[in-house]
């Protein structure tokens, strides 16, 4: 099966190429991207849709850069292609923002393509190897089925004819064909993340397996559909179940199904999740109680409903607490925390914070947060805010059951933050407190 006929039948599987339609191609002058432009163009003669080209000059690489926007200028007038180019600054963009320069570079591009295609399709040159490549990237970041399945044929009006075409095919293609274009000098580099991927890691994967690129479009294929089929899943069960920002009776549902209503309910308010913040909502679901999600947002849970709601920082929690002993062990919002007296010549535990035992006053009270708390951490000369290091610290997700410990005096241990000074172990220390936490 030649390329072109791998787009006809990739294109017809997910319509991407209606008829009638005006497909903009986006032409970097790489070869993926002349290989997209011809191809759409030998096609739009049978299935009547229209193609234009559109060019987005990063303003990265100095006259390689223009010299990129020039040639896709000129392969553009000999195929007789409308053409359009764009000038951005990603590096500018990257400094004011505090992004990746290759970060940067996609926010404009895609930003670019909203702006120059209403009414109209953005054909993207994505190819097979982009595609593992993508799988391999969300797969180190810890991404879920979702993500694993590579780059999403369609989405809104993007397409991605290329999908199910490898890069092999791509270069005997232009060779064909007699077809030129350029390199972007920075893909040849591991000076970004997706290239370490592309230059070390696939590689390494075909040393394995030769064929690895094209075994991976049909396992892709195969994600996406079990993807789309919780998806359609997830979208049934929302109908009968949400509620504005509160979801009804979820824990009768399947645990992956919960789970997609979570991650759904928090995406529609922009609220960022990751692995650890929906297992926690679904221990919530079960057990009831809140936890902060960001800012002023908390999922609140009665045990038969979940919520999102914002709840001002002074009314966000009731303060729950317990009296510690010296030796003994206490549970509290879903902890265990273990206090024991241990000899200062004892090997010291990884897992574990030590107090002095003699500048302890009083009895321990083991708490959540109080409004107002503060604490002066052993090694810094002066008291903090426990809310301000907690900001700068601690993932929104886990602050509402952050523990504390308290004397007389004040606050001695903070969880995740540290001890206090006055309290920190000495070199002439005649006991220690050893403090160990674990989840119930």
């Amino acid at each position: 099966m030649d390329i072109l006929d791998k787009i006809n039948g990739f294109s017809a599987k997910y319509n991407m190429l209606p008829y009638g339609a005006s497909v903009v191609c986006a032409l970097s002058g790489g070869a993926d991207s002349v290989c997209l432009m011809f191809c759409l163009k030998l096609l739009s003669v049978n299935s009547r849709f229209e193609v234009e080209a559109l060019h987005i000059n990063h303003s990265i690489r100095g006259e390689e850069s223009d010299g990129d926007e020039e040639f896709c200028r000129r392969l553009c007038a000999q195929l007789h292609v409308p053409f359009t180019s764009v000038r951005v600054d990603a590096p500018a963009y990257a400094k004011e923002y505090s992004l990746s320069l290759e970060e940067s570079a996609r926010k404009l591009r895609y930003k670019c393509f909203h702006e120059h295609s209403q009414g109209k399709i953005i054909a993207t040159a994505h190819n097979a190897d982009d595609n593992l490549e993508t799988a391999l990237l969300n797969l180190a970041r810890g991404s879920g089925i979702t993500g694993i399945s590579g780059i999403p044929p369609v989405r809104d009006n993007i397409i991605r004819p290329l999908l199910t075409v490898t890069r092999f095919e791509i270069e005997c293609f232009l060779k064909e064909n007699n077809l030129s274009f350029v390199t972007d000098s920075t893909n040849l580099s591991d000076d970004y993340t997706r290239n370490k991927i592309r230059h070390s890691i696939v590689p390494l994967l075909a040393e394995i397996n030769p064929s690895v690129v094209k075994s991976f479009i049909n396992s892709s294929d195969a994600m996406r559909e079990e993807n789309g089929f919780i998806a359609d899943e997830t979208l049934k069960a929302l109908e009968k179940c949400r509620n504005g920002n509160t979801l009804l009776d979820i824990n009768n549902l399947p645990e992956l199904i919960r789970k997609r209503c979570i991650i759904r309910l928090l995406s529609d308010n922009n609220v960022s999740y990751s692995h650890d913040l929906v297992e926690r909502a679904m221990r919530l679901a079960g057990t009831g109680g809140k936890i902060n999600v960001a800012g002023d947002l908390f999922l609140v849970s009665d045990k038969i409903s979940l919520k999102l709601e914002k709840i001002s920082e002074k009314t966000a929690h009731s303060v729950v607490s317990a009296e510690l002993p010296l030796n003994g062990t206490v549970t509290l919002l879903g902890k265990i925390v273990t206090a024991e007296i241990a000899e200062p010549s004892a090997p010291l535990s990884p897992d574990a914070f030590y107090l002095d035992l003699d500048s302890l006053k009083g009895n321990l009270i083991l708490r959540n947060r109080v409004y107002g708390d503060k604490i002066q951490l052993a090694g810094r000369g002066f008291t903090s805010s426990v809310k301000k290091l907690i900001n700068e610290k601690i993932p929104p997700e886990l602050r509402e059951t952050l523990l504390f410990i308290q004397d007389d005096i004040g606050t001695v241990w903070a969880e995740r933050l540290g001890i206090a000074q006055r309290t920190a172990p000495r070199k002439d220390s005649s006991a220690l407190l050893k403090i160990t936490v674990n989840f119930a």
